[in-house]
């Protein structure tokens, strides 16, 4: 029996039943999670569009505000959008009404929709984050690229499905000519799904259709060259490779770089000025100023004293190179940032990367193209697989759509068929109209008519018995017989199907189509490189982890002082330009450059304010130097590797996973085995000495080891015995020296030369010799 608790769900007719309450919730959310991801944030394959999306525009369609005549150019007066909504709310949704006005404007909106839908009056808000004025205020109408959503509404190209209440019915998906999903993109939050659907040129779109109709088996490259990339309202630059545009399209997930584009307007006097023009999707200049803002008059972060070190190289940066910035945009100029550089001297391009780099002028733009399918499911899709299944519900509606027109166009020929034996026979037909008791029966006895075309007859007007009327109809019948062997051969040779498709697709882009407003040119990502000059200097490390960088080379370590209960823990001769590496008790590597350490007076700063360290890790060991420097890392458990400077520095304050540990291992000191730090250059290292706790020597060539660039575990440096452990690695030339505790405690070391380390030398991975140092030892370092 069921531990679950219940809820009786009973009634008068079925007195006793119960549900289980795990699984009526677990029903419930399911159901409520579909109705959110299908019936409100995802778009259709089909049509491109969400069910409020649907039901605005067919509403509107029924209102008559679309463009009417017989070449539908003739567009309706447009009603206030109050009126819309309101009859949204009272046929189809019945939801909030700011939700369906949000819809209804960001569908008027040029700056968020590549082809707006809806032909919007009045305030409908700005791409700077301004709302619509309130839906009393504004009008709208159908904008005339409807036509290919609503034209073929009525031909039963798609199905219909009674409204929430029964009272009417509305369409399942809109009949669209063009796949409008990638037109105008989507974007939208469900329950456990998202989608993010850029938008795209129609004249590229309709071309990626009529080859992939052409040629179902098109070359994934092929259908690249046709559809590059996004092209996004607001134009802009996708600086990504084609290589990560074209994954992206291939996975249907992906992220593209985006930049914003601008000019170089030059003033009087040598002076010029920056503008930007066009911005990246989503960003506005509202954005772009208050990060500038926030740059140049930074505040005080929450728990701090003053400002930080990045904040204040950050804003003297910027301020070395800007002056002043100005929003001009205007009705006639939506997009016009202008920037002043500090001088007429500064180099353009510096102004450039510096605003590129610490602003959203370059930023990313997420590509997640999922939505409902052909089948009803929501699914993540590639875009070849977007198109194919839009063309497949394309075939679906214009057979429907013909199907529908012939069977108008066979209704029509048998009505005037049955006119054309009337007007034949006209005497006879009178005479029998005048004296039968029942015409209609005698009509049908008589010339072996239907009962459609009987009533006809008898319903016919005097003057359409005249004789120009007998040559009209033959003339009809004529076109209406064409039109049937038309029809039936799109609805009998699938060939004829796909040329009426293509045919389509091609008159509707040369209606609708205009020029790509993206550029799409690879770059690379804009990285402002702050100014250090590069002079020597002497890195001081703390036992206890406190960092300073002290001018020069050569200083005493006598004459460095330490907070009480601290000491040395070791001093490197290096470059402004170099980095400081720390190696956590994780495996993490952390880095920090050494031109932003603190100046050599005082005791410095704690390491640790200058990285973010997880909770629970403690710095072990560090080092500092060029990033060509080569580096010997190793672990206690007696494994170990090679790896460049160049490949431990992290842009993130978190550090990065690089040092692989197993259980109860830790981190050894790091040994310098290549690559110049100081004033003297060092030699590269041409073996490796490996020291036990045990007291076991290791020695072998250096070129045994291989270089890992992404860290690891690495290779077994010796074979340690069961409760033995590695107490360092180092690579070496001549000599090194072996540190350790002896009797009583006391601290022991002896330098080995290259006589004593060669009686240890074998291959890497053996257990070594034991050694007779007289004491256990705990590290091992080159001497040179």
């Amino acid at each position: 029996m069921s531990d679950q608790p219940t809820l009786d769900f009973t009634t008068a007719g079925d007195a006793g039943d119960a549900l289980d309450l795990a699984g009526y919730a677990q029903r419930a959310y399911l159901e409520y999670a579909l109705s959110v991801v299908k019936g409100r944030a995802l778009p259709d394959v089909c049509d491109g569009l969400k069910p409020v999306q649907r039901r605005i525009l067919y509403a509107m369609d029924r209102m008559g505000l679309g463009y009417s005549g017989p070449t539908r150019s003739t567009a309706a007066k447009p009603v206030k959008s109050a009126r819309v909504v309101g009859d949204v709310l009272g046929r189809f949704h019945p939801h909030g009404d700011q939700s369906a006005y949000d819809a209804l404007v960001r569908m008027a909106q040029d700056f968020a929709q590549r082809y707006p839908l809806i032909d919007g009056q009045g305030n409908f808000g700005s791409r700077d984050g301004d709302g619509a004025a309130a839906m009393r205020y504004t009008e709208a109408r159908l904008s005339r690229i409807t036509s290919l959503l609503l034209d073929e509404i009525d031909e039963g190209t798609v199905d219909f499905m009674p409204n929430y209440d029964g009272s009417t019915e509305e369409p399942r998906q809109l009949p669209a000519r063009l796949p409008f999903a990638l037109l105008n993109g989507a974007s939208g939050i469900a329950v456990g799904l998202a989608t993010e659907i850029p938008s795209h040129n129609l004249r590229e779109i309709a071309d990626a259709c009529i080859a992939l109709i052409k040629t179902p088996s098109l070359s994934q490259d092929d259908l690249l060259a046709l559809v590059p990339g996004p092209d996004y309202p607001g134009g802009g630059q996708i600086i990504s490779s084609a290589g990560d545009i074209a994954d992206a399209y291939r996975t249907g997930r992906g992220s593209l770089k985006v930049r914003a584009r601008w000019k170089i307007e030059d003033l009087a006097r040598g002076q010029w000025q920056l503008v930007v023009n066009e911005l990246p999707p989503g960003v506005s200049t509202q954005r772009v100023l208050e990060e500038i803002e926030e740059i140049t008059n930074p505040k005080v972060k929450a728990g701090k004293k003053a400002l930080s070190q990045d904040q204040t190289q950050l804003k003297a940066s910027m301020l070395a190179v800007l002056d002043v910035v100005r929003d001009e945009s205007s009705k006639d100029a939506p997009v016009r940032l202008v920037f002043e550089p500090k001088t007429g001297k500064t180099p353009q391009q510096e102004l450039i990367t510096a605003l590129l780099a610490h602003t959203s002028l370059e930023t990313s733009a997420p590509i997640n193209l999922t939505m409902v399918g052909l089948d009803g499911k929501p699914v993540q899709k590639s875009l070849r697989l977007m198109l194919e299944e839009w063309i497949a519900f394309r075939q679906t509606t214009i057979t429907r759509r013909s199907q529908h027109r012939l069977a108008k166009v066979l209704d029509r020929i048998h009505i005037l068929e049955g006119r054309q034996t009337v007007l034949l026979n006209i005497d006879e037909v009178i005479a029998i109209i005048r004296a039968a008791e029942e015409p209609k029966a005698a009509l049908i006895a008589r010339f072996n008519l239907s009962d459609r075309q009987a009533e006809d007859i008898l319903e016919i007007r005097l003057r359409q018995l005249a004789r120009l009327e007998a040559i009209k109809i033959e003339q009809e019948l004529k076109e209406l017989r064409e039109s049937q062997g038309k029809l039936e051969d799109i609805l009998n040779n699938p060939g004829s199907l796909r040329r009426t498709m293509v045919k389509e697709i091609e008159a509707d882009a040369k209606t609708f189509a205009d020029a790509r407003r993206t550029l799409i040119q690879a770059e690379k990502k804009a990285v402002a490189e702050v100014k250090v000059v590069d002079e020597p200097v002497t890195v001081i490390v703390s036992q206890k982890g406190w960092v300073r960088a002290r001018t020069g080379h050569g200083h005493e370590a006598a004459s460095f002082a330490f907070k009480a209960g601290d000491g040395l823990y070791a001093t490197f001769e290096c470059r402004t330009v170099d980095q400081l590496i720390g190696f956590g008790s994780n495996g993490r590597v952390y880095s920090v450059p050494v031109a932003q350490l603190p100046g050599g007076r005082g005791d410095g700063q704690p390491v640790t304010t200058l990285i973010e360290l997880e909770s629970g890790t403690q710095l072990l060991h560090y080092f500092a130097g060029p990033a060509s420097a080569t580096l010997l890392l190793s672990n206690s458990g007696g494994y170990g590797f090679l790896a460049s400077v160049e490949n431990l520095v992290s842009r993130q304050k978190g550090g990065k996973a690089f040092l692989t540990l197993g259980e109860g291992e830790t981190v050894c000191p790091p040994s310098h085995a290549a690559g110049s730090t100081g004033a003297q250059p060092l030699p590269p290292a041409t073996h490796v000495a490996c020291a036990s706790a045990g007291g076991r020597i290791l020695t072998f060539e250096i070129s045994e080891l291989k270089t890992m660039a992404n860290g690891g575990r690495g290779l077994m440096l010796i074979d340690l015995e069961p409760k033995d452990q590695l107490a360092g690695a180092a690579a070496y030339t001549r000599s090194v020296r072996i540190e350790g505790i002896g009797r009583g405690g006391k601290a022991r070391e002896e330098t080995l030369e290259i006589r004593s380390l060669n009686n240890a030398r074998t291959a890497r991975g053996r257990k070594g010799k034991a050694a007779d140092l007289g004491f256990k030892p705990t590290s091992i370092t080159r001497v040179e």
